[in-house]
């Protein structure tokens, strides 16, 4: 059985990398980055607003900004079905 990521990428799903930068709590002047990394769809990437909700609701460190890069790893030239088994020995 394929793992969920490779099914996911089937299903049109990219690589997201968002780099967030944050004030810390106790500190508002001083910026702390944290870098998340999930498959999810462009260009609404429902899986990164999701998290990003998850942050204003539960973490006490304001959002200042947000990088975004996404990549699909799978395109439509990439992937092909083989019928054939080669096995070594």
């Amino acid at each position: 059985m394929a793992s969920i990521e490779f099914q996911r990428q089937l299903q049109g799903y990219g690589l997201t990398t968002a780099h967030i930068f944050y004030h810390l709590p106790d500190h508002p002047r001083i910026l702390q980055s944290y870098v998340w990394q999930d498959y999810d769809l462009a260009p609404d990437f429902p899986v990164l607003e999701k998290f990003l909700a998850f942050w204003r609701e539960t973490l006490d460190g304001p959002l200042h900004s947000i990088q975004v890069a996404h990549r699909r790893l799978i395109g439509p030239n990439e992937w092909r079905k083989v019928d054939a088994d080669f096995r070594l020995n």
